[in-house]
């Protein structure tokens, strides 16, 4: 227990030497739950079907740099910039392995594995002129506008490419009126503004800049006020977090009741992986806007093995059974269809099983399919009909008409539940 005790006060020390030792009451991360949000990451290691740059993004900004499992991370995707980043990645993946491999202080324009290299930070830009190029031609991206501010943010912080100009761009959008942007998309898009603001010596580039961050910041104190803590979603206010945090002057004099929103934050108790490691930075007072600023020759700080909460120590028992209603829809694609049936899952099963539960007993109508994500199983078809990116087309779920903030291998149906699953567009 000493070692674990004196393993926690080394990282709360480093974390202490940045903003988090100087937080306002309520501001900073208590220490077990920071172990426990860092143990999750640990474990997702091993257990994920996918590599996730945001969980070593994570460890690093939260100073976890000695955890074996960082260590092998950080190889792995090194690894897999060099095989996949110019063929199989898209501008937002590749972006998120910039910042990942910045945050190791590793460069970008030269990443290596087994003999072979490959320049990220070039290849991230030839990316990003597409999608800049469908955003000007056509209004929108090749992928999102989420993944267009994460590209900016990554250029802005590794010096690369045209990011001042894609800058002017994402402010329009945020600026546009009538523009209907997500709160997580607000929060990167501003992230890379903040970014670019500071770089930029073109007075007009900037006077733009701070009129779009003014909006976006007390946009987000209203939100927040309104939500009680919670700006968006529970999963958006870690980034709006961030967002927060960093800029103040764009808001002032207005203030930030930032214990309200760590408390939102903590009471939710993350357990999911990419979610935990999109919370940990905001939380460790770390932004990704440090990820290029970190002093990698500080002690390796390893993480403390503390014993499992009972809910994480046992294997989920299976509740009474519960009754589900499941429909699934369709008036986009081809010729429109309309299914529903009721299933039996145990309480406390999550919506996929009763996806599985509807396939079982009706093949024909409730086939589907997923592929593996960062944030866990995504659907990607039903009934035979997939999704497509060039139609900027998915499968959205619902409950009744709420939109549901998790995904199906996550969110857990309540009894008499009625869970629909609509083709839609985005």
């Amino acid at each position: 227990m000493l070692s674990a005790a004196l393993s926690i006060g080394v990282l709360l020390a480093l974390l202490g030497s940045g903003a988090a030792g100087t937080a306002p009451q309520g501001c900073d991360i208590p220490p077990q739950e920071l172990i426990r949000m860092l143990q999750i990451l640990e474990r997702s290691v091993a257990e994920s079907e996918v590599l996730n740059p945001s969980v070593l993004l994570a460890f690093n900004l939260a100073g976890a740099t000695g955890s074996n499992a960082r260590q092998q991370l950080l190889k792995q995707i090194e690894e897999d910039a060099v095989n996949r980043a110019q063929k199989d990645l898209s501008s937002g993946q590749v972006a998120l392995y910039t910042l990942a491999l910045l945050s190791s202080c590793r460069d970008p324009q030269h990443i290596e594995s087994h003999g072979l290299s490959v320049n990220l930070s070039r290849v991230l830009d030839q990316k990003t002129r597409k999608e800049v190029a469908k955003l000007e031609e056509d209004g929108v991206p090749l992928t999102t506008l989420y993944s267009v501010g994460l590209d900016v943010l990554a250029l802005c912080l590794a010096r690369t490419g045209d990011y001042e100009q894609d800058a002017i761009l994402l402010a329009k959008q945020l600026l546009s009126p009538g523009s209907r942007i997500d709160v997580d998309t607000q929060a990167m898009m501003a992230l890379a503004l903040e970014c670019v603001y500071d770089r930029t010596k073109l007075p007009d580039t900037r006077d733009l800049l701070q009129e779009a961050l003014e909006e976006v910041s007390k946009g987000f104190l209203d939100k927040q006020a309104e939500g009680k803590g919670v700006i968006g979603n529970i999963y958006s206010t870690s980034l709006a977090m961030q967002v927060l945090e960093t800029a103040s002057k764009f808001y002032a004099p207005r203030e930030w009741d930032c214990a309200q929103a760590f408390s939102a934050v903590y009471s939710h108790q993350l357990q999911q992986p990419m979610a935990v490691a999109q919370a940990l930075p905001a939380l460790v007072h770390k932004p990704y806007l440090d990820a290029a600023s970190l002093d990698c020759s500080v002690i390796a700080v390893t993480i403390p093995q503390l014993p499992l909460s009972p809910g994480e120590a046992t294997t989920a028992q299976e509740g009474p059974p519960i009754t589900v209603h499941y429909t699934i829809s369709n008036t986009l694609k081809g010729k429109p269809f309309q299914f529903s049936t009721t299933v039996s899952v145990p309480a406390g099963s999550t919506l996929l099983a009763v996806l599985q539960a509807a396939e079982r007993a009706e093949p024909k109508k409730f086939s589907f399919e997923t592929k593996a994500t960062s944030w866990g199983p995504m659907v990607v078809s039903i009934h035979g009909l997939a999704g497509s990116e060039a139609d900027r087309t998915f499968w959205e779920f619902f409950s009744g008409a709420d939109a549901l903030q998790e995904g199906v291998g996550t969110y857990k149906p309540q009894d008499r539940e009625h869970i629909r699953a609509v083709f839609s567009t985005y």
